[in-house]
């Protein structure tokens, strides 16, 4: 009979879903990065990375963002959905069955004529009667459905606790981002308010200058429309910097407290040392490449299920019973057992299993092509984040000695317009050249803040990854 075209074309289904395994992905990636090594790996707690930078007030933020922000709290409820989804997959693989039990009571009068009163059968009186069922049904599982099944519900779970992980790794970069920006508004701000001073003295000069003759009467005039414009910078930058602090107190769960209890300092310190990684690390301390390799493994359980629907169901269905009658005269008790089982072989349902395999194996796919992806970007922004914080580096380094001499020759420009030496055009001049330049410093500090936070999470920093297993 296994020589019908029926029965080869099944075989021949059956054997081609068996083998469908999912593309091992590439995940070839260069032996170092182009940007200079850092310290070496181990010298700087990852997991912690904000704490390098030695500002209490940051840590504090931090901590308080990855206690409190919603954004944690959502994904950690989604992470615990999860989990109770994965015990639903499993059980479903166990037996299943449920205890019923009825009973009823039913009074009969006889209204008219003659009661009826034989065993078995009466028209009048008080009858009773009970059951009580337990039946079992269980899908016995000779192909393994059940363990692949486990597999694919446990990657679901690492997909998404890695995804838990990605968001704290996430909200700490965006905390540190947002404090350093706070710190550079507060720099811009103080900034703007000595430049306002200078031009205020300036202005003062010029004003007894002029009324002294020794200089003409626009002069003041021309510094007056400088002051305005610093004196609205100071006002913009006030409203700037009270918008990144409420910024903060969100982020840090605090929405209700006043912008004044944040004090972000008018200063920056250096951006600490981000220590020396490899690409291959990223496998293992990016939380969103190990997510997407959860993923893959997911896909490829789901994959595998989708070729042993093209096998045989069997079912188990074990059962016990148990009843009583009770009427005027007479009773009876019975009780029972039955065992019986079932086989299900898709037939006419194998065109629909064919189409459900393929969109399985092309999802397979598709978990495939965006864990290479992944990680091609990971290696990306890695890459990209140490080899700007070096230039950063360079760049503070000579803005910071440029600011040092055009400060220098401003004071000597000052002094020279006080004692009638230098014009007005002159110490305008120097005066613009060295605010130009601490503010190109002052942008290049912050950004080097900046960038040290997006090379520390783009390394893998952020969350312990120590404490998972090696990705398999």
């Amino acid at each position: 009979m296994f020589r019908r075209p029926g029965h080869y074309a099944v075989l021949a289904t059956l054997a081609l879903a068996a083998c469908a395994s999912p593309r091992k992905a590439d995940l070839s990636l260069p032996a170092g990065y182009e940007a200079p090594a850092g310290p070496p790996a181990g010298a700087i707690a990852l997991d912690t990375w904000w704490t390098s930078y030695g500002d209490p007030e940051l840590t504090s933020l931090v901590e308080q963002a990855l206690l409190r922000n919603p954004d944690i709290r959502t994904a950690r409820a989604r992470l615990d959905e999860v989990k109770a989804q994965r015990t639903s997959a499993i059980l479903q693989y166990l037996p299943q069955g449920d205890a019923t039990a009825s009973g009823r009571r039913t009074d009969t009068r006889q209204i008219g004529g003659s009661a009826a009163s034989i065993p078995g059968f009466s028209t009048d009186g008080v009858s009773k009667q009970y059951q009580a069922n337990f039946n079992v049904s269980w899908e016995l599982d000779p192909w393994g459905r059940a363990l692949f099944a486990y597999r694919s519900a446990n990657a679901e779970v690492d997909r998404v606790r890695f995804a838990y992980e990605v968001t704290r790794a996430q909200l700490a970069a965006d905390t540190a981002d947002a404090w350093f920006q706070a710190r550079g508004l507060a720099i811009q701000l103080a900034d703007a308010r000595e430049t306002t001073r200078i031009q205020q003295d300036l202005y003062d000069i010029a004003g007894k200058r002029a009324a002294a003759g020794l200089a003409a009467t626009t002069e003041p005039d021309r510094i007056a429309g400088d002051l305005a414009q610093a004196q609205a910078q100071v006002a913009g930058l006030e409203a700037q910097l009270q918008v990144q602090k409420r910024a903060i107190l969100i982020l840090a769960g605090r929405i209700v407290e006043p912008t004044a209890n944040i004090d972000a300092p008018p200063e920056v310190g250096q951006a600490p040392a981000v220590p020396a990684a490899l690409p291959s690390d990223l496998l293992q301390r990016r939380p969103d490449v190990r997510q997407a390799q959860a993923a893959v493994r997911s896909a490829a359980g789901q994959q595998r299920l989708a070729q042993l629907a093209f096998f045989p169901t069997f079912t188990f269905s074990p059962g016990l019973g148990w009843s009583r009658i009770e009427q005027p005269g007479f009773s009876t008790e019975t009780q029972n057992w039955s065992i019986g089982g079932s086989v299900l072989q898709p037939v006419l349902s194998i065109p629909r299993l064919l189409s459900e395999l393929k969109v399985q194996n092309a999802r397979t796919e598709q978990a495939v092509t965006a864990y290479e992806k992944t990680v091609q970007t990971a290696f990306q922004e890695a890459e990209g984040a140490l080899v700007n914080l070096d230039a950063d580096r360079k760049r503070v380094a000579l803005l910071a000695a440029g600011e040092v001499r055009a400060a220098k020759a401003y004071q000597a420009a000052r002094t020279g317009y006080a004692r009638g030496l230098t014009d007005l055009n002159s110490t305008l001049s120097a005066e613009q050249a060295w605010r130009a330049v601490r503010t190109q410093l002052t942008s290049a500090q912050v950004q080097a803040l900046r960038r040290s936070v997006q090379a520390y999470k783009a390394i893998g920093g952020g969350w312990p990854a120590q404490a998972y297993a090696a990705a398999k």
